[in-house]
């Protein structure tokens, strides 16, 4: 059985993507580490550990010490916030994954990295509907550049060292068990925790906005299916294109109103417009359908009775 390493693991994918492997791997093998200490059921249900990716010799000696097979490195810095601490943002970003990409260089044990690429590598020179898999991509974010350069780098050191990373753009992701955290698709959580408790939501983003997205247990299942196929029915080396569905705020709200009738919205869009407005509106996957069965099993009804209903229960709000 592989011995797997989260990097990341109290993060928005992170504290799911956790408590899945350790149902595939067993508890054991699956070793947490974040900068901060992770939620409950992660440090509770396996091995977790307080660790910085920034600092190569304590990430080097954990990998050796716990023999680890696979990494997924899921720290970063996300769109929204890397705009306000832009070299700060790029710093972390990109030296974070070239230790994990040295490090998988030199130990012979790491078999496969995973590395989470996003939507953000588009720019305004991007075709918007129905992005294609290999299109032009110039970012004008600090996230976007960096994941564009992350993605060039994975590729580098598959071709010359072979280093078997694999990853996914992922758009933007929605879940009710950890909120979201600096990102310019944060409105597709914000909106149904303000629906239950407030009854009213301020989007950050206008209203016919529309941008593609995934639930999360959809992102996990891609996740850890991309890592489990195996390398020669991969033609893909550069990060998979993953959609969904896609949606507005307007769409969202609508939907919410369904069940909560009295729900109002407001709009005052914010810095995070212009990023949006270099986005896709929606995403051609066909590729990571072809390769390796990619399926997302969530549309925005199904996702909006789930959230509704699960966070009411984790906040303890009655319907």
């Amino acid at each position: 059985m592989d011995r797997i390493m989260v990097i990341g693991a109290a993060g928005q994918i992170g504290s799911e993507l956790v408590i899945e492997l350790r149902k595939v791997y067993g508890n054991e093998n699956v070793f947490a580490t974040d900068i901060k200490p992770g939620p409950r059921d992660i440090v509770e249900g396996g091995p977790f550990q307080v660790l910085d990716v920034m600092d190569d010799k304590q990430l080097i000696h954990f990998i050796i010490r716990n023999r680890i097979n696979q990494i997924y490195h899921l720290a970063a810095v996300l769109s929204g916030n890397a705009e306000k601490l832009p070299i700060p943002a790029w710093h972390i970003n990109m030296e974070s994954l070239m230790n994990v990409l040295e490090i998988a260089k030199m130990v012979e044990e790491v078999k496969k990295v995973f590395w989470p690429s996003s939507i953000a590598v588009f720019g305004p020179t991007t075709p918007r509907i129905h992005t294609p898999q290999i299109t032009i991509m110039e970012p004008v974010t600090v996230y976007g550049i960096s994941k564009l350069a992350g993605e060039r780098w994975c590729n580098y050191y598959y071709n010359k060292f072979n280093v078997d990373v694999r990853s996914i753009r992922y758009p933007g992701l929605i879940s009710y068990k950890t909120e979201a955290g600096g990102g310019t698709t944060d409105y597709a959580v914000e909106i149904f925790y303000e629906a239950v408790r407030k009854g009213h939501y301020e989007c950050f983003l206008g209203g016919e906005t529309a941008l593609p997205m995934l639930f999360m247990p959809d992102a996990i299942r891609a996740t850890i299916e991309l890592m489990e196929t195996d390398r020669s029915k991969l033609p893909t080396q550069c990060s998979y294109n993953l959609g969904g569905f896609s949606m507005t705020p307007d769409d969202a709200f609508r939907e919410i109103k369904k069940h909560i009738p009295d729900f109002t919205i407001g709009y005052k869009p914010d810095f995070r417009q212009d990023i949006a407005n270099t986005w896709p509106k929606n995403i051609d996957d066909s590729s990571a359908r072809k390769d390796w069965g990619f399926c997302h099993s969530y549309d925005l009804p199904a996702v909006t009775e789930i959230m509704l209903r699960e966070i009411r229960a984790k906040l303890g709000i009655k319907p």
